[in-house]
């Protein structure tokens, strides 16, 4: 580790990950997130550093590394600086087993703490700070009131990880090393896997925020992007980052796979720096593949998602300026006749008395039959010429991008599964003219930046502004109805495809 002679490849670099949430971070992506914190940390031999998420032991390791060149001058002898950074400065929680021996023997040079050939002679203990410890979930109706585990999937026998985090399973986290921590940085798990019957469950907001009780001075993790707009159960966790003061730098990139060569995980990665004594803007960098745009002081909580883009966000306060109503007044709700995707209590063919039922299968746009007295939810609306979009619809990051799949009119009357969102209007040439509006890249702009994810719920075209259906609208009438110039122009056009409406 401390072996300055020659080349050494690293072999946390190219390491491959273990599981879905044993994701492990390039030491290049370390050192990044490092950078945010204040050089002088790197010479107080009394800063304590914690990783409650330990998988391979490489931020503890470039700690190490910052401290051991930092501490010289204090500390000369350098046996002596080495056994008192591991002893006294530096502590891991390990999220598994595997992950804890992975660790010690790559910041001790030995799976055990108190080895032969351990770079710290100051440990008695085989696991000296690096620790790991079983522990169980705690079941309450079906699910781990601690982290939202699936008790069906996670309850398991001694042969089989919990996957119940250590750091996340205690009343108090503050009681887990008995002692106060300058700074915790991680790169926590980002889910818990479900039962098969809901979504992937979030679990690095528990992280932040378990990190958050114990007060650190600094606080910097890598965490999936998606909370600034969406996510299942994030909406608290979104409010409280927004609305923190205390976080003033941010780092965004647009594809996850950027930081993590050949993990797909839609909707981008960012890492940020929470300074718990000093509040003001954030220094937001937004990565758009080779594009960097550079730090802009930005305040977080202008909205109540975050627009990620400085040049997206002085488009959007132009749109809102005119103060129109939203679109989703005439949008329908996720599941606005109260069927999900897999519904197939309908007929396969419709019949002369049906009110039409549009549905999907295996991407295959279909048309089936109900009978109007079982349409229990929303039958006001089954009257109604609607304009139907996907409810989901995914391009891994691509740019430009289609943003929406291709919308279609439905004639009334009709009712559609959960698989679509639809717009409603009274006459067909209202109709026409709404689904023109969809076509444009301008609607599909402003609704890109609520869509961080394949899914698009009612909310996500909250910004969108209604507009009156009497005409076809293009994009050239939408450009110059809300004064946008050439380079607000150029920017939705490199960010959004032309679609070509389809004759239905």
């Amino acid at each position: 580790m401390f072996n300055n002679s020659g080349y050494n490849p690293d072999v946390l670099s190219c390491i491959a990950n273990l599981s879905s949430d044993e994701v492990f971070t390039p030491p290049q992506l370390v050192n990044q997130i490092l950078g945010l914190l204040p050089a002088g940390l790197w010479s107080d031999k009394k800063a304590t550093f914690l990783d409650p998420g330990c998988k391979s032991g490489v931020f503890l390791r470039e700690i190490a590394k910052r401290l051991d060149k930092g501490l010289e001058g204090q500390i000369p002898d350098r046996q002596q600086r080495v056994n008192h950074i591991f002893k006294n400065q530096l502590y891991g929680l390990a999220i598994t087993e595997l992950t804890a021996l992975l660790s010690r023997r790559s910041v001790y040079c030995s799976k055990t703490a108190n080895g032969k050939y351990s770079v710290c002679e100051a440990f008695n203990s085989p696991e000296g700070n690096m620790r790991f410890g079983r522990v169980e979930h705690t079941w309450e109706n079906g699910r781990c009131r601690y982290c939202g585990a699936s008790q069906d999937a996670y309850d398991r026998g001694p042969e089989l990880e919990t996957h119940a985090y250590r750091f996340l399973h205690a009343d108090k986290p503050e009681e887990l090393f008995n002692m106060r921590f300058d700074v915790i940085v991680s790169n926590p798990p980002y889910q818990m896997g479900s039962d098969g019957s809901t979504r992937d469950i979030p679990i690095y907001n528990r992280f932040v925020d378990q990190a958050m009780k114990l007060n650190p001075r600094f606080l910097s993790m890598i965490i999936p992007s998606r909370w600034m707009a969406t996510g299942l159960g994030l909406s608290e966790f979104r409010r409280s980052m927004l609305a923190d003061r205390r976080i003033r730098k941010l780092v965004d990139y647009e594809r996850m796979d950027a930081v993590f060569p050949g993990v797909d995980f839609e909707g981008g990665v960012c890492f940020f720096l929470w300074d718990r004594d000093n509040e003001g803007d954030c220094e937001v960098t937004t990565i758009s593949g080779d594009e960097v745009v550079r730090p802009v002081a930005r305040n977080l909580n202008e909205y109540d998602v975050f627009v990620r883009d400085i040049r997206a966000l002085k488009i959007l306060r132009k749109v809102l300026k005119v103060s129109e109503p939203s679109i989703t007044g005439i949008l329908s709700a996720d599941k606005e006749f109260g069927w999900t995707s897999n519904f197939d209590g309908f007929h396969k063919k419709q019949g002369p008395n049906d009110v039409a039922l549009h549905y999907n299968r295996k991407g295959t746009r279909l048309i089936g039959g109900i009978d109007r007295k079982d349409v229990g939810k929303s039958p006001h609306l089954i009257d109604t010429w609607k304009v139907m979009v996907p409810a989901a619809y995914g391009e891994r990051g691509t740019r430009p991008a289609m943003v929406l799949g291709p919308s279609f009119i439905a004639k009334t009357p009709s009712v559609c599964t959960q698989t679509y969102l639809f717009f409603y209007v009274s006459s067909e040439s209202k109709a026409k003219s709404l689904r023109s509006y969809l076509y444009t890249r301008f609607f599909r702009f402003l609704v890109s930046l609520r869509k961080i994810t394949q899914h698009a719920t009612r909310s996500t075209y909250t910004w969108v502004p209604q507009q009156t259906w009497d005409r076809t609208w293009t994009d050239e009438a939408l450009y110059e109805k809300y004064n946008l110039t050439k380079d607000e122009i150029a920017f939705i056009e490199s960010m959004v495809r032309p679609m070509e409406a389809r004759d239905e």
